[in-house]
């Protein structure tokens, strides 16, 4: 949604190229020089040509780039000017795109204020600005209706903090607890690092303490004392610490290390306001820290030592903990505990129960009630209990693929629960559920300036039976008016890692291809947790094969059912969606007229061979650690950048940042050009760098838009539909 506010502490061979290209104007692609770098591992050599590509973060932000820098630079520079001359007669469609997309918002909008520790909270968007302006009031007591904006003052302007700056993210905001200092946390380089300021909401001043280098969260446990994370050379959050304001950050004291590169920590502070708690997670086991709000100067200590493969996060509230775990629970189950039987689970007594076929994601928890967040046949399900009685009601939802998510909620006594709603046809939507009449208020929809008529798109949901048996779900969205007669171009979409599901929910902006004629699909591939714990499992380590089959049995079905037309079917994925096109690219080639890959991780092997990289030491349990030989040759046999190989590809819109600190530009920069070089059809391979961006791209409400119209041209150009 354009009003999400930041995050608190997210087949036959294609036909030729319908570009209108001269053979005596048309430029020739960039071709960097190779150079090749032996890499060898278990008595197995590879040569990387395009090694001398990479750059270290300090080359990168450099204001006067040496050499070697400035010779990266030039080439990435020469990629864009290559692709701007071949995509350079749809710039009208661009601008015509941009313009739709932009012309959809509502430039001038609030979003619904929540009431937190005494005060009204709420952010809004004016027209013309990229960013949200943070605002707040006094709460009345015992008042409960939402306040007017013009009750409201600001406290906090993005679109101020990023004057001046190409790049701007504001990572996070804490209110102390007397709602005297706002810490807040930027990022001006898109690298993921953020310096933390604060300031006095009172006086309306800023503070001198300047935190720099951290992961962007935090916690007060009162006005003076403040706990943060930074991060290493890697990028990884591995150090908390404490700072007591109006002293030197460099003295601040080192209160948790996080020794075990395979995990990552963070801090803050409980709901109920008793503890600050560091979480220190992998991707496999997690382990908690917790420190009396009340003794800010004392030691942490823990909730449970780790485990490995033990998964669990705490809620704690007047009556102990409840903790989220998958201990004997492969799909998760509710424990709870007293505060002295923590560490011991022989006393947690269980509240919900495993269940095979239902994924317990999130519980909320309120005075009376628990709000239950479950995934059942890949659809999310909100169910309440009332802790008094026992009875439960679940919330319905009608559309056949749609998300529902547990909304900002930060009050415990209260019988109201803030909930988001949105569907492939429905725009974000934030409703307000009274858990004690069972009644639903709509509180705010997202609002689609112009011609907009949810009745004119149709969503469905299907199941596809892949090649092994198993069934996936697919959910699908087109406009009533387009046929589908295999006529229709058709883009696939997916991501298929870490258990993150590919939620079907509303985009504005994808109205531009709807109502052109596409039909879009999201397949909820393995290694997702649509379908619980097994189906992201199905879909990692030695099952990795199983998430691009899945991908291209939904194309074929696709095909097969006569959704699109099988000439002009298009995927698109991002960082490990990217490194899926990239695999189906190599393994199906025939299968695509153009795939679009955004900051793709396409060169796999080298990357988790190399731990200076940042977040390498946090991937082995998803793809495996290769300097073990048995994941080396796993890697190796579907790794996009070892397994490009002489073949027709099909046309290729490559999308990086320059900053990008998840998947390193020259992944993709070292992609295209063997892409090239094994090239033996005519579809061009273009490739696109944001120069000031990292691996979200560009920043800003607006900036972001011009992006998405550069592949959306890109698609509809390829579609012949320019």
């Amino acid at each position: 949604s354009n009003l999400r506010p930041a995050v608190r502490w997210g087949y036959e061979h294609p036909v030729r190229p319908t570009f209108p290209m001269s053979t005596i104007t048309t430029p020739k692609a960039p071709l960097a020089e190779q150079e090749p770098h032996p890499i060898t591992a278990h008595g197995h050599t590879r040569l990387d040509p395009y090694f001398w590509m990479r750059l270290s973060e300090a080359q990168r932000e450099a204001k006067v780039p040496d050499a070697h820098t400035q010779r990266v630079i030039d080439h990435l520079k020469a990629e864009n000017a290559y692709s701007d001359a071949l995509l350079a007669p749809v710039k009208e469609l661009r601008d015509t795109l941009y313009q739709e997309m932009k012309g959809r918002i509502k430039e001038t909008d609030m979003s619904v204020p929540y009431r937190e520790n005494g005060y009204w909270y709420s952010f809004r968007y004016e027209a013309g600005q990229e960013y949200p302006v943070h605002m707040r009031m006094p709460a009345v007591p015992g008042e409960e209706d939402i306040p007017a904006q013009e009750r409201f003052t600001d406290f906090l302007d993005e679109n101020a903090l990023a004057k001046g700056h190409d790049y701007f993210d504001l990572g996070d905001y804490e209110i102390s607890p007397t709602n005297r200092l706002v810490a807040y946390s930027i990022d001006t380089v898109s690298r993921r690092q953020y310096e933390i300021r604060f300031r006095d909401l009172t006086a309306g001043e800023e503070l001198p303490d300047v935190i720099t280098r951290t992961s962007g969260g935090g916690a007060f446990a009162d006005d003076k004392t403040f706990f943060y994370s930074r991060k290493d050379k890697t990028l990884r959050s591995f150090k908390v610490f404490r700072h007591v304001l109006g002293t030197d950050p460099e003295n601040d004291v080192e209160v948790f290390h996080e020794k075990d590169k395979a995990f990552s920590c963070d801090v803050y502070r409980s709901r109920s306001d008793k503890y600050i708690t560091i979480a220190t997670d992998s991707t496999l086991s997690s382990e908690h820290w917790l420190l009396p709000v009340s003794d800010p100067l004392g030691t942490f200590f823990v909730f449970l030592p780790r485990e490995a493969e033990h998964e669990h996060s705490i809620l704690h509230g007047p009556d102990g903990f409840h903790i989220l775990t998958n201990w004997n629970a492969k799909n998760f189950r509710l424990m709870h505990c007293t505060e002295a039987d923590h560490a011991d689970r022989s006393k947690w007594t269980e509240v919900i129960p495993h269940r095979e076929d239902v994924l317990l994601e999130d519980i909320d928890l309120f005075k009376d009630h628990l709000v239950i967040s479950e995934r059942r046949e890949g659809l999310t399900h909100l169910r309440i209990r009332r802790l008094s009685t026992g009875a439960e009601h679940e919330i319905r939802f009608h559309d056949p693929a749609y998300v529902a998510y547990s909304g900002t909620n930060p009050e415990w006594d209260t019988h109201r629960f803030r909930y988001g709603y949105t569907s492939l046809t429905t725009p974000s939507t934030v409703y307000e559920h009274d858990m004690d009449s069972l009644t639903d208020t709509l509180l705010k929809q997202q609002e689609v300036v112009g011609v907009f008529n949810a009745k004119d798109y149709l969503s469905e949901r299907v199941w596809v039976t892949a090649r092994d048996g198993a069934r996936v779900p697919m959910s699908i969205v087109h406009h009533r008016d387009t046929p589908l007669n295999a006529s229709a171009p058709l883009l696939l979409y997916g991501y298929g890692s870490y258990g993150i599901n590919v939620e079907p929910t509303f985009s504005s902006a994808r109205l531009s291809l709807l109502d052109r004629g596409f039909v879009f699909a999201i397949a909820h591939i393995r290694g997702g947790e649509d379908l619980g714990r097994t189906w992201y499992e199905q879909g990692r380590m030695e099952h990795k094969l199983n998430t691009f089959t899945d991908f291209i049995d939904c194309a074929e079905f696709l095909v097969k059912e006569r959704y699109g037309d099988p000439k002009r079917m298009f995927c698109m994925g991002g960082s490990a969606g990217g490194l899926l096109v990239g695999a189906v690219a190599n393994m199906r080639p025939d299968l695509w007229k153009a795939i679009v890959a955004e900051v793709p991780f396409v060169d796999v092997v080298s990357t988790m061979l190399d731990d200076s990289i940042p977040l390498t030491t946090g991937e082995f349990d998803e793809w495996g650690d290769p300097k073990e030989k048995a994941a080396y040759e796993r890697m190796l046999t579907y790794s996009p950048y070892d397994n490009v190989h002489d073949a027709a590809y099909p046309s290729m819109l490559v999308l990086t940042g320059f900053h990008d600190s998840q998947v390193q530009y020259w992944e993709p920069a070292k992609w295209v050009q063997r892409l090239r070089a094994h090239q033996q059809g005519e579809a061009p391979i273009l490739m696109v760098t944001n120069l000031e961006a990292g691996h979200g791209g560009a920043s800003g409400r607006f900036e972001r838009l011009k992006e998405v119209a550069l592949i959306y041209a890109f698609l509809v150009q390829q579609a012949g539909l320019a």
